[in-house]
């Protein structure tokens, strides 16, 4: 990631600071300070082009407030005509994150040219004559009537009247020969923010970005915590990662669905082996060499019955003899009693490759002859009835999951969901079928 030109400088050597910086005033470094291409990094600066929305969409941390206040006072200090929109998701918080907030407007601004604020008319206004009005989303009719040259939406994934709010905004945007607006938030899929992520490209620019790439002006080992609680978790994709997730009509399984299933170990006590009862092993195997990823799923049956997703070693890119090496890998670690590997793209070779990286390998081919998505739906009840959890989190899986749809078709990322086609398998093979008896085990 690229850091900004302040934090590069931080990073030097004191003696090379003390060189780049002596010939500075004291005049000239404050004035640095408060020089935003300076300070900031490249994906908090407005991207250039011909652009009517610019959408930073990112996690919690990362600089978005303040994205969105340089990029106001930039447009104020530059241009005394300017009418900005202040508009968060309600009036209070435009007050208090927007304007006076530590990144605020209040906050970003230099005194030589700090803008004087009256709260009981919720206005803001710079030496030059640029003016600011601050707004809530809770109250979409009190962007009626007002026009504006520029508009700040802040936190647009957290609007109560969302997409009400946004509509008169725009239509109030016709001031100006190009009129813009900055809507920074934390990616959330409700309807505003997937209908802004459509139109990219159409007029709207979308950043996004990740808390981490903020890791520096954030409490130390901020970062390090949230990645171990949170993680690969819906919750984490979304408020760390900027991730956009939004469910797909119909699919088999859902985000709240998977969350709801989600524990951190196993019960019973440390240490997942003596756990269970049984340990499986699903694969998907590639059409070719060159094709789709290998899906190598690995569930268990725990003491209490329930069924443990405890691993993803699904590989890509791989020749048979790589793909075949890592599933024996999975089975020696993880100790598995059974291997079923789908045998509809090869046959008999499937189970000679898979043996030749492991001649103890307890293998048993199964035939696909219904579709992914029929094969998927009596798993998908197991995840109903809260008889299938995940050791943690498989984001790629997990993805591939949430696209499976109801009555067939596949909506997911990838051209085949490899991993969730594994994951069928495997649990199929130990929830709902014959239960086998040999284990892998190291020599």
């Amino acid at each position: 990631m690229r850091v900004s030109d302040m934090e590069w400088m931080a990073g030097r050597p004191a003696r090379e600071r003390l060189r780049l910086l002596k010939g500075l005033d004291a005049a000239s470094a404050e004035g640095l300070a408060y020089h935003w291409e300076w300070t900031g990094r490249a994906a908090q600066m407005a991207p250039e082009g011909d652009w009517r929305v610019w959408l930073l969409m990112a996690g919690r941390g990362f600089g978005k407030t303040r994205a969105g206040a340089e990029w106001v006072r930039a447009i104020a200090e530059g241009d005394g005509s300017a009418r900005i929109a202040l508009v968060g998701a309600t009036l209070g918080e435009a007050r208090s994150v927007m304007v006076e907030g530590p990144s605020g407007l209040l906050s970003v601004a230099p005194w030589w040219c700090r803008p004087a604020f009256a709260p009981a008319l919720r206005r803001l206004v710079w030496p030059n004559g640029a003016s600011a009005m601050l707004f809530g989303a809770a109250d979409p009719e009190s962007l009626r009537g007002p026009q504006f040259s520029h508009g700040w939406a802040d936190e647009i994934a957290k609007w109560p009247e969302g997409e009400a709010a946004w509509d008169n905004l725009m239509m109030g945007m016709r001031l100006g020969r190009a009129p813009r607006v900055v809507a920074t938030t934390t990616p959330r899929p409700v309807p505003l923010v997937r209908r802004l992520a459509a139109q990219e490209g159409a007029g709207v620019v979308v950043t996004r970005g990740r808390t981490m790439e903020n890791a520096a002006h954030l409490a130390e080992g901020f970062v390090e915590a949230m990645a171990r609680d949170y993680g690969g978790t819906r919750l984490g994709r979304q408020e760390l990662d900027g991730e956009l997730i939004a469910e797909i009509e119909g699919a088999l399984w859902t985000r709240d669905l998977i969350e709801r299933c989600r524990v951190r170990h196993v019960p019973g006590g440390a240490g997942d082996g003596a756990l269970l009862s049984r340990v499986v092993i699903g694969v998907d195997p590639p059409a070719s060499a060159h094709g789709d990823a290998c899906g190598i799923v690995v569930v268990g049956l725990g003491r209490d019955g329930r069924a443990y997703v405890i691993a993803d070693a699904s590989v890509s890119g791989q020749r048979p003899e790589g793909w075949a090496r890592a599933v024996a890998a999975a089975a020696l670690v993880h100790d598995a009693d059974r291997v079923v590997a789908e045998a509809n793209n090869g046959g008999a070779m499937v189970e000679s490759v898979l043996r030749a990286a492991e001649a103890k390998l307890p293998v048993r081919l199964v035939h696909a002859s219904r579709g992914k998505a029929a094969r998927a739906e009596p798993v998908a009840a197991l995840y109903e009835a809260g008889r299938v959890a995940h050791r943690g989190a498989f984001p790629a899986l997990e993805d591939e999951l949430c696209g499976l749809v109801a009555g067939g078709g596949y909506e997911g990322p990838g051209r085949s969901p490899d991993r969730a086609d594994a994951l069928v398998w495997a649990l199929s093979e130990l929830m709902l079928g014959k239960r086998g008896e040999a284990r892998v085990r190291g020599m």
